[in-house]
């Protein structure tokens, strides 16, 4: 079964309340284990299957102990959503800070300072977006500005309701910038307020010419992948370059191809301990060793393998010819980071909804 093939099967599943157990290593040797929880989104369920199974071997070396891990995966917001409810989560490896920043703010299960617990503000890899066309790309599409032409249709799932959506939202709005502006460090400079003004009202009329060419807003980034491959509508679907690069090898079968827009977003998800929840349940120090674990060699290392760009510049090298050269801006650069991005955006009444819905 191919890689997209998968994809349009696990599109049809609601993936909040799939368990995926996954059991690192049987016995226990001194007559006690330990289990852990990841709350995680859809894209990252190869990488820690096999991240998983190499941790517990760490560990029990490191430490006599065996551990199980048991995933669950959905979309970020959704996952996120969950916790807060109650699914018992020790980590979350969601898709965008504002996620994990949700399940802090509504629920009070995580530490006010948790994005400076660990290092790069605890995104221990990094992806972008990128597109994928019909093979041959017939209607040349190389670029976001091809996506607001009025012969392209573009798939992209819903913002209000999708992590991936809202990073390919920041990344139409962020090229638009970019293009108008030239130097993203006029944002926030107030001898540029007037330049900066022009270039937002440019921005929301190119991210508005992009929705409007978007026929089906599905939910989350496998239905909207589902639609594209599956059914078969639209011409160009923006999604996670790990995905796209993680199915290469099975594209052209399905008649598609990937294209590498010039430039693109910094996509970081981030990483976090539960803290109440590791407390009650006396599992922090094991989660704090998962989750640094993402950041040695090894784990760097398996990032890559399964396609995101690792922080670790050593092990970036040895991977230097799987990713293609792309120049990516950042969120904090053209929205002053997520807590702004999310308020100005995709709060009711925001930006999304001033020009979605009109």
């Amino acid at each position: 079964m191919s890689r997209l093939h998968a994809i349009k099967i696990i599109a049809t599943i609601s993936a909040v309340v799939i368990m995926t157990l996954i059991t690192a290593c049987s016995g226990d040797r001194n007559n006690y284990s330990a289990t852990l929880l990841n709350v995680s989104y859809d894209p990252t369920r190869e990488l820690y299957q096999e991240f998983n199974r190499e941790f517990a071997a760490y560990w029990e070396e490191q430490t006599g102990q065996s551990v199980r891990i048991r995933m669950s995966h959905g979309g970020s917001g959704s996952q996120s959503r969950a916790v807060i409810d109650g699914l018992e989560a020790d980590v979350v490896t969601l898709a965008l800070a504002h996620d994990v920043d949700a399940i802090q703010q509504n629920a009070g299960l995580i530490s006010e300072n948790w994005q400076s617990r660990l290092p790069e503000n605890s995104a221990p890899y990094t992806s972008t977006l990128v597109f994928l066309v019909r093979k041959g790309n017939p209607l040349n599409i190389q670029d976001w500005d091809d996506l607001v032409r009025p012969d392209v249709s573009v798939i992209t799932p819903n913002p209000k309701t999708s992590g991936a959506a809202r990073w390919n939202y920041l990344a139409m709005w962020g090229f638009a910038l970019q293009k108008e502006l030239g130097d993203l460090s006029k944002i926030g400079n107030p001898d540029y307020a007037d330049e900066v003004a022009h270039a937002e009202q440019k921005a929301k009329e190119f991210v508005a010419a992009i929705y409007r060419n978007v026929p089906v807003l599905d939910s989350a980034a496998r239905g909207a992948t589902n639609t594209f491959v599956q059914r078969r509508i639209g011409d160009v679907l923006i999604n996670w370059e790990n995905e796209i690069l993680l199915a290469e090898s099975t594209l052209d079968a399905e008649g598609l191809e990937i294209v590498i827009p010039p430039s693109s977003i910094l996509a970081e998800p981030t990483v976090s301990i539960v803290d109440r929840n590791v407390d009650r349940k006396g599992t922090r120090e094991i989660a704090q060793a998962y989750l640094e674990y993402l950041y040695s060699e090894a784990g760097q290392e398996l990032a890559a393998k399964h396609f995101y760009r690792p922080r670790s510049s050593e092990v970036a090298k040895k991977f230097e010819d799987q990713f293609p050269p792309i120049s990516l801006f950042t969120i904090d650069e053209i929205a002053g980071g997520w807590h702004s991005a999310s308020e100005v955006h995709f709060r009711d009444g925001g930006i999304f909804d001033q020009f979605f819905r009109n």
